[in-house]
């Protein structure tokens, strides 16, 4: 019997994921996080009667983090080993995971302490610093669509808000790559930077905390230059960068309002329903 042409294509096959490909991933995230954590702990030791005291003292261990990381990167390559072992590098579950062990070691006082200023700050920098790049992407003359996700991801979560306002606002993929390279480009820095700039201002734990939670994009941008600044200043960055991070559904279900209501519509449409929002939010998410 002959094959019938129905002039469709072939359904794709995705690639069959290996068991042992991904333990092996995982095994090589919990080595290299092992060696850093061992590197931070020995190498102040090696260095104690060396020149390079200060320096060896003062890097902290998500430096050997992102240095390790690196490095497994390119050697993984060369091996031609990275593509099978990236089913094992679920680097955002792995945060996340992080984040919520952390929440459960923060002192009930200091959770109870600083969750109103925390939730204050999370409201005030959200709307002043959404406002403000909103208002500079119309002065440059972006898209609005490109506007929203840069806007939202300054101005909440980086990479994980802008990804949400794509949805709510029906964004290109090259315009949520866009503004995932710049929340990257500018996070790297700054886990390195505030910390130091904190130092030299003389700022409190507290303060700097506060700093580096509200200022910095990413979530694990956070919790490298928090684990820099100090025990507590971590503890009060996560803090205040998990209150902004709950307020990302508020801001996609504001932006499919607007863009429903002003950018897209069209003057002979209908003013939709309640409803009808509702279930456009809903889509676009």
């Amino acid at each position: 019997m002959s094959e019938v042409d129905t002039g469709t294509a072939p359904a794709a096959v995705s690639p069959k994921v290996e068991a042992r490909d991904v333990l092996a991933g995982v095994a090589v995230v919990i080595a290299l996080g092992a060696a850093a954590r061992y590197f931070d702990t020995h190498v102040p030791q090696w260095a104690a009667d060396t020149p390079f005291r200060r320096v060896a003292k003062s890097v902290e261990f998500p430096v050997y983090a992102i240095a390790l990381g690196l490095l497994g990167a390119v050697i993984l390559s060369k091996l031609d080993l990275r593509e099978r072992l990236s089913v094992g590098f679920r680097t955002e579950f792995f945060i996340k995971t992080g984040v919520v062990l952390l929440g459960a070691s923060i002192n009930l006082k200091v959770l109870v302490t600083a969750a109103g200023p925390a939730i204050a700050q999370a409201l005030l920098l959200i709307t002043a610093v959404f406002a403000f790049t909103w208002w500079l992407g119309g002065k440059l003359g972006l898209d609005d669509k490109l506007r929203a996700l840069l806007a939202s991801a300054v101005s909440i979560c980086g990479v994980s808000a802008a990804i949400a306002a794509a949805g709510a606002v029906q964004a290109k993929r090259e315009q949520v790559a866009y503004a995932a390279s710049l929340v990257i480009i500018f996070a790297l820095p700054s886990i390195f930077l505030l910390p130091w700039l904190a130092d030299v201002l003389g700022l409190s734990d507290a303060v700097a905390g506060a700093w580096i939670g509200g200022n910095i994009d990413t979530t694990a941008a956070v919790a490298a230059s928090g684990a820099i600044a100090g025990e507590k200043a971590l503890q009060i960055a996560t803090i205040v960068k998990t209150t902004q991070n709950a307020l990302i559904g508020i801001v996609a279900i504001a932006l499919t309002a607007y863009f429903t209501l002003r950018v897209q519509r069209t003057p002979e449409a209908a003013r939709p329903s309640a409803r009808s929002l509702c279930s456009a939010s809903w889509r676009r998410r």
